[in-house]
Parts: C-alpha cells; structure tokens; sequence
C-alpha cells in the first residue's frame, strides 16, 4: 500500500508541482492551421475516405478536392481565405462537405471567387454548413444531382456592384436546394441554364437584388419558400414549366420593386403562395398560358400589374385583400381569364344565394391608370376626386379594359 510520507521536502515539491501544472496549455479550440496541414490529411486520404478536421481556423486558399471524400468538421472549423482565390474548389463527383465554416472569400471585378466552388462534378453535398462574409458563397457549374442543404449564408454586400451570389447554379441540372437561409448577398439564389431543379423551404432575405432569380430554366419547382425584405423581391424570367407553390413573398418594397416578377415565362402553375406588402405584388410582361389560382395577395400597392403582351393567364380563386389596386393594365383590351376571385372591393349583391357575385367585378380603376401616367398623383389617391373618377369609370369605361372584368366574382374568401 502506497503511503506518503510529508517531510520538509514536500511543500517545495508540491508547489513545483502546480506550476509544472499550470505551464501546460489547454487545448485551443482556435488554434489556427496552414493550407499546407488540411491540404495534406486531403492528399493522405484515399478514395471514398472521411477526413475529419480538428476545431481550429485554417488559413485556406484554392484547396482542390480530386477525389471522392468526406470533409466534416468536429467542432468549430473555420476556413478562412487566406489571399485571393477560392477556398474550395471541388473537381470530382461523390464529394461531401459537412459541418464547416467558410470566411472571408475576396471581392474581385474579375473573376468570381467562391468559398465553395463545384466545377464539372456530380452528387455533391453541402449540408450544415456555415458562410460568412464571402464574394459568392456557394457555385455550382456543369453539376448534376446535387444537394444544398440546412447552411447559413451571410453575405458581405454593401452594394450590388460589389457583391456575389448566396448559391449560383449555371448549367446544371436536377440539384436540390433545402432548408437553406441566405441573406445579405447581391441574389440570394441565382440560376441560369439550369433544369428540372426543386428549391424547397428555404428562406432568402435582406438580399441587395433579388431573393430568387432566375433565367432560361425550366421544369423548375418552388415549394414553402419564404422571400422577404430584399431590393426587388423575386424574378422569373425566360423560362417554361415553372411550379410555385405555397411561397411567401412578403415587405419587397422600392420604386422598382416586386414581389414576383415574370417575363417570358409560359406553360407554368403558381398556386397557393401568399403576397403581402409588397410594392407591386405581381408582375407579368410577355408571359402566356400561366396557372395562377388560390393565391392571397393582401397589403400590396398594386397586387396584380399585367402587361398588354401577356395572354391566355388564367387568373382564378385567388383572394385580393386591402390592396391599393387590385388589377393594373397598360392595355384596352383584355386577353387573360379572371373568375371566381374574391375582391374585397366588390360591391355587388348575390340574389340568388349561391355565393357568386350577380354582377362582374372590374378591377381595374381608373386611378391606378391615372397614378401610372402620373406618379405624383399618388398623394390623391384616397381622395374624394379620385373616388368621382373610378365611379365615372365603372359605369362608363373608357380608359380602362371594359373586358377585363371577373364574370363569377366569390362574395366570400374562401383562403
């Protein structure tokens, strides 16, 4: 059995004891790495191998991932740029990154530097993922198959000029973007090229230009998303096949700004959305055969502005509450079907009791024409000559489509 003997040695050598102690560090959870430690656990692992990187920053710059691998990070990983480049650049299929923080990519004029870059490779995953203060966040070119998911992406942008975006997809196809949340870049979420692609519940906001904007991309889906508070709201442009559903596009306010813009999109369903304060809620130039039913456009300036170019819209069971306008047309004629809407401005009677308006509803008022002509006109809008003039114009249109008019108007909400 052990026994300590206390002599007049003992205190001495306790106390060299706790010192010896003291002299040792903790552990540093910040301890900050070279490109040349994580570039080497990556060049030591083999195909389809998980690296898993210790907490710490980690000055990084152009690492190049050229294998099948795994990258999680335990802890607090932070992988901050170290220069001018990419901090990621992914150029194989199958790889994973998961559970890392991603800093500081540079600005350039030039060329667009990413903290993750996906170049001509397939069934990548980005999931858990941190970005902050980065050029463009996430970009994927010529990838398939890909999957964005739960990250957080915080931008540096102070002006669009100088600003990426949060996830850029060009040329790729059948990526899913999921339960991502994006703010503070130029777009929140920019395609171009880019098909058969599903962005789900993610939330886009505070974005300089648009929350979601995309070009040339069809068989598109937009499901449960929630875009508020950016420059412009939402643009769709030169695209078919488009499905949005159950967004929330909400408080995209400015001069030009818009809840949704659509130009030159065709053969496409939007059902079941919701815009609230926004500007103009919905904008369509140059578009055709559009499904657009069971939407609540509330608290918006103009909810719905459509374009003489925009034909064959079927526009049907929605519900227009509180707008300043409802409907806003440059055109005459009308060209598009409207129908069992509820407009909370109609005021027509239901004799027979079957909860369809007797009388059609015309939505568009003369003021709406007169404050598009006429901006400034704005500050009379609620005034007792502008209530004369939409009356005049109800019972006899002349400035306004008399055609453009919701045949089966509901008398009570049903969303």
């Amino acid at each position: 059995m052990f026994r300590f003997f206390f002599t007049e040695y003992s205190i001495p050598l306790i106390l060299f004891c706790l010192l010896t102690l003291q002299a040792v560090p903790a552990s540093n959870t910040h301890a900050k790495h070279t490109n040349a430690d994580l570039a080497a656990s990556v060049q030591r692992a083999g195909r389809g191998d998980t690296v898993y990187i210790k907490e710490g920053i980690y000055s990084v710059i152009d690492l190049r991932i050229d294998k099948e691998l795994t990258l999680i990070g335990k802890g607090k990983v932070i992988l901050q740029a170290d220069g001018p480049g990419d901090i990621i650049s992914i150029q194989h299929d199958g790889v994973r990154l998961e559970n890392l923080t991603f800093r500081d990519t540079e600005t350039s004029f030039m060329k667009d530097y990413a903290a993750v870059k996906v170049e001509i490779s397939n069934n990548i995953t980005i999931t858990n993922c941190t970005f902050e203060n980065n050029f463009f966040s996430i970009y994927l070119s010529n990838s398939a198959g890909s999957v964005i998911s739960h990250n957080k992406l915080t931008g540096s942008g102070k002006k669009e000029s100088s600003s990426g975006n949060g996830i850029h997809l060009w040329n790729c196809r059948k990526i899913t973007l999921e339960g991502n949340t994006i703010s503070n870049h130029r777009d929140g979420i920019y395609l171009e090229f880019t098909k058969e692609t599903g962005i789900t519940r993610n939330k886009s906001f505070g974005n300089l230009r648009y929350g979601l904007h995309f070009m040339f991309s069809d068989s598109c889906r937009y499901t449960a998303n929630t875009f508020n508070r950016n420059g412009a709201g939402v643009a769709v442009m030169y695209s078919t096949e488009i499905e949005m559903t159950r967004n929330s596009f909400s408080d995209n306010n400015g001069t030009s700004s818009y809840g949704l813009l659509l130009k030159d999109i065709r053969q496409s369903t939007i059902t079941g959305n919701q815009f609230l304060k926004n500007t103009i809620a919905v904008y369509i130039e140059a578009s055709s055969r559009i499904s657009f039913t069971e939407n609540i456009l509330k608290g918006n300036g103009t909810a719905l502005k459509i374009m003489a170019n925009s034909e064959t819209n079927r526009f049907i069971s929605n519900s227009f509450l509180n707008n300043s306008f409802d409907v806003s047309s440059n055109s005459r004629q009308n060209y598009n079907e409207y129908r069992r809407n509820y407009w909370d401005s109609y005021s027509g009677y239901d004799m027979n009791k079957d909860g369809i308006g007797d009388v059609p509803h015309s939505p568009v008022r003369l003021s709406s024409v007169v404050t598009a002509k006429y901006p400034s006109s704005i500050i009379l809008m609620r005034s007792f000559f502008m209530g004369i003039l939409d009356m005049t114009e109800r019972i006899f249109p002349a400035f306004t489509p008399s055609d453009l008019t919701d045949t089966e108007p509901l008398m009570r909400r049903k969303l």
